[in-house]
């Protein structure tokens, strides 16, 4: 009787959840946290922040990976944007079977996709380098960019447009003024999605560079692999990330909010 009454509350449900994330999430974020502020002796010390930005070899690869991520990005949008907005508009009369063939790479291991593409690259006789890189990113995080922006614009409220139309707007005009503003929460998300993603990815460059060309997320790895002191280095450089992350995360929020109150102003 009690188990039934215990199993019948809602609430209950959740602890599952919970200790999932305890064990799984939030504890091996505390051990981040933890390792990057101590030295191999157990101490407390910053020095771990201070060599990232003594050592230009992490600094260089870190702005390199930045702008390595700005460009996937910038593409991943000049693709995916119009990809989206052809897909959820009804007057385009697309068949839905486009949206699944576009979500569909999702389904295959990223690995998986990586691999493909390097096969491809060998049989039409493409060098690896940062070209191959560019392209292998945009293609493996492409319909993380494409399904945010159909989702937005395919739950917008048409009402928005009709009212447009009836006050005069062109098709240009309506497409400028009311639908770029209102799908802007999807295109933050697709640019977290994105973005962030690219920076700390390793096995992609190495895969489509044959370790030519390392991304901020090789250097973790390599030190995480390496352990000792060089664990609690590596343990800085991912806190580092989880920090930008996070403020991406709390400005791209804001954005959304902004766009969702004043966009159509």
């Amino acid at each position: 009787m009690n188990i039934s009454r215990f199993m019948g509350r809602r609430a209950n449900w959740t602890i599952p959840y919970v200790i999932f994330m305890a064990f799984f999430v939030v504890l091996p974020l505390l051990l981040v946290v933890y390792y990057a502020f101590i030295d191999a002796n157990g101490n407390f010390s910053l020095a771990n922040f201070g060599k990232f930005f003594q050592q230009p070899e992490s600094l260089k690869t870190f702005i390199y990976s930045i702008g390595i991520a700005m460009v996937t990005t910038f593409f991943c949008i000049l693709i995916g944007y119009p990809a989206a907005y052809f897909m959820a508009r009804a007057e385009f009369s697309t068949p839905k079977l486009m949206a699944v063939l576009f979500i569909l790479p999702m389904w295959v291991n990223i690995l998986l996709r990586t691999m493909s593409t390097v096969a491809l690259f060998d049989f039409i006789k493409v060098p690896l380098g940062e070209g191959a890189l560019i392209f292998g990113l945009i293609y493996d995080f492409l319909p993380f960019m494409i399904y945010p922006i159909y989702n937005t614009i395919q739950k917008m409220d048409q009402s928005y447009i009709e009212a447009a139309q009836d006050l005069g707007a062109t098709r240009w005009e309506v497409f400028c003024k009311v639908t770029v503003p209102i799908s802007m929460p999807g295109v933050y998300s697709g640019i977290a999605m994105v973005f962030m993603p690219t920076i700390s990815t390793f096995a992609i460059s190495e895969l489509l560079t044959n370790n030519k060309i390392r991304l901020f997320g090789s250097i973790i790895q390599e030190h995480v692999q390496i352990g000792g002191a060089q664990l609690n280095y590596g343990a800085a450089l991912s806190l580092i990330m989880l920090i930008i992350i996070g403020l991406t995360s709390f400005f791209g929020g804001e954005e959304n909010e902004v766009s969702k109150d004043g966009g159509l102003i």
